[in-house]
């Protein structure tokens, strides 16, 4: 088994695994079992599992248990359909939240019904290609991975099994994010403790769908089947979709995401493979950890901000106004002809302080 993964990782990634001890000292491991524990179940995206703002207590080791799952998704409401690999059945992954300090401790499974070699490549990780090197699983296998949570932030996570398969794995939907919060939880510019209301978590995806000779979306019989005409696609670096959670109008009517007026929400974006740039129309970033990384001083009043692709950030918003918030990528091609569009549908009574029409559309004078 350990020839097959070699042939699969590579050269490099095999000779790191067969370097690493596969223990962690005794001594280690004892004081870690002292630890508390907790299991936490995951919820699809946008939404985020239940989770203290402000650590309680000391360190802690956190379980997560992550399925991986093939399967065909509709991207549009064309019917266009990918053949999707996601962890825990959502494009993006769900948000995983622990503090500084705390362990992870992520049950990876790849059931038998799948296909494909999978694993994961935590960026908030340190050693072993983030996880990669150690989480490598065939169909019928899971794997179970420990690391410290030593740097806070948003960060992404995605499966890289090798070569070709790392960018066409991660475009097929396997990317998602784990927030590491301060135990002391989030703290503006000044230093002054901030909190939220809501948390949502946005995923963008760009996606490459093959076409016919009469230029229609082709479907296959399973993701092996769209492998080399998808490589070909995604190698010219023009998606056929950008899209929030998994497909276009995934976050807008019933789907909307629901606040009112004078709640403060939590925007979680991550983009595994491309640059963007979020913008909520309407509204701004009171604070904006633009690169995602809370030991630094957050960005005040953003109209717009970036985020790198391989990277999340975070944006914290007080809704003033009731009404329907547009959130887009403002590459407005993209958010328009492509997908990257969501809604924020938000309650409450309107400010005609802060905005109203003094005179309703009517004709020119004509003198």
């Amino acid at each position: 088994m350990f020839t097959r993964r070699q042939a699969l990782m590579g050269a490099a990634a095999a000779a790191m695994l067969a370097a690493m001890p596969t223990l962690a000292s005794a001594a280690g491991e004892t004081e870690i079992a002292a630890l508390p524990r907790e299991k936490v179940t995951l919820v699809a995206p946008p939404f985020v599992h239940a989770h203290d703002q402000v650590a309680k207590g000391g360190p802690k080791v956190v379980e997560f248990v992550l399925p991986i799952e093939e399967k065909a998704v509709v991207i549009d409401d064309e019917g266009t359909t990918l053949q999707g690999m996601t962890f825990n059945g959502s494009i993006p992954g769900p948000m995983m939240v622990v503090h500084e300090g705390d362990y992870v401790e992520l049950t990876l499974v790849n059931p038998e019904t799948n296909s494909m070699p999978h694993n994961i490549d935590f960026h908030a990780a340190t050693g072993a290609l983030g996880g990669g090197a150690l989480t490598l699983i065939m169909p019928g296998e899971q794997v179970k991975l420990r690391f410290k949570a030593t740097r806070t932030g948003t960060f992404v996570y995605h499966c890289a099994p090798e070569g070709a398969m790392i960018p066409w794995h991660v475009v097929s939907g396997m990317s998602g994010t784990i927030m590491v919060l301060p135990r002391e939880g989030l703290k503006n510019d000044r230093g002054e403790p901030v909190s939220y209301d809501k948390v949502f978590y946005i995923g963008e995806n760009d996606f490459y769908v093959p076409k016919d000779e009469n230029g229609s979306f082709k479907s296959y019989e399973s993701a092996g089947d769209s492998y080399a005409d998808t490589v070909e696609v995604m190698r010219g670096l023009i998606p056929s979709h950008v899209v929030f959670n998994g497909a276009k109008g995934a976050l807008t009517g019933d789907n909307a995401m629901k606040a009112k007026v004078g709640d403060t929400v939590l925007i979680v974006h991550s983009q595994a493979n491309r640059d963007t740039r979020p913008h909520l129309i309407g509204g701004h970033g009171d604070y904006v950890w633009e690169e995602g990384k809370f030991a630094n001083p957050p960005a005040k009043d953003l109209e717009t901000w970036f985020i790198r692709g391989g990277s999340a950030g975070a944006a914290l918003y007080t809704f003033l106004q009731p009404g329907i918030y547009a959130y887009v990528n403002h590459n407005l091609i993209e958010a328009v002809e492509l997908g990257a569009t969501a809604h924020f549908v938000v309650e409450g009574e309107w400010s005609d302080d802060l905005m109203k029409q003094v005179e309703a559309p009517g004709p020119i004078p004509t003198n």
